[in-house]
Parts: structure tokens; sequence; C-alpha cells
């Protein structure tokens, strides 16, 4: 293993999701989540941040718009915490705009999986422990 990467926790620190319109793709996660998303310019930038606390350490991302985030459906997964139970998030993503594109699928003890194309295009995927 790295040892520069030996001592972090979490193979992934940071993750961005592509958008073409930050206001769409904000309200788009905010109902299929329940949640709230700060907007923020940075860069030339427009992001809307998921839920997070700085002072915890944990993986925290947001929605990104700019030229080098190009929305899409190939390309690496994420995967999004739907805890206690991604049925509850399946059950408005299309009332929300967006398609499941896999429905709650078993993956043994590890819990549960589930994928869906948001408005924006992205293939994103849901776990849940139940």
């Amino acid at each position: 293993m790295n040892e520069k990467m030996s001592g972090n926790t979490n193979a992934i620190n940071w993750f961005e999701i592509p958008a073409t319109d930050i206001s769409r793709a904000k309200k788009f996660y905010e109902t299929i989540f329940d949640i709230a998303m700060e907007e923020m310019e940075m860069l030339g930038m427009k992001y809307a941040m998921f839920p997070f606390d700085p002072t915890k350490g944990k993986i925290a991302g947001g929605l990104a718009q700019s030229p080098q985030h190009i929305p899409g459906t190939t390309g690496a997964i994420v995967y999004l915490n739907a805890n206690p139970d991604l049925q509850i998030v399946l059950d408005r993503i299309e009332k929300a705009g967006g398609k499941i594109t896999m429905p709650k699928t078993s993956i043994g003890p590890n819990g549960f999986m589930a994928f869906f194309m948001d408005t924006e295009g992205n293939s994103v995927a849901l776990h849940s422990n139940t």
C-alpha cells in the first residue's frame, strides 16, 4: 500500500456529480433525499453542496457545473448513502424527474443497492443497509 495513503481512513474524500443546470440538479437531489443544499460559486464553477460537517472528517461532495463537468452514464459510479432504506429515496426519483435503472437489489450481507439516472443524465447509485 502507498505509505502516503495508509494514514487515510477513506479512499475517497470528495466527489462531484456533473450538472448542466445546477438549479435543476439541486432541486432533484433536495427532493429525493429531503435535504437542503447550499449553492456557491468557486473558481468560476457553480456548486451545490450535500449537507456535511467539516469537523467530522467524513466524505463530502456536491453537484458541479462548469465546462469540465460533463454529465454521463459511463465512468466512475458514485454510491450515495440512502440509509436507513434506499426504497424511500427510490420512491421519490421518478416524481422528481429521474429514472430508476436498477431497482433495489440485495447484495447479501452488504445490504442493498440501486441505480438511477438523475435529471442531468448521470448514472448514480444508492446503498443502504436495509
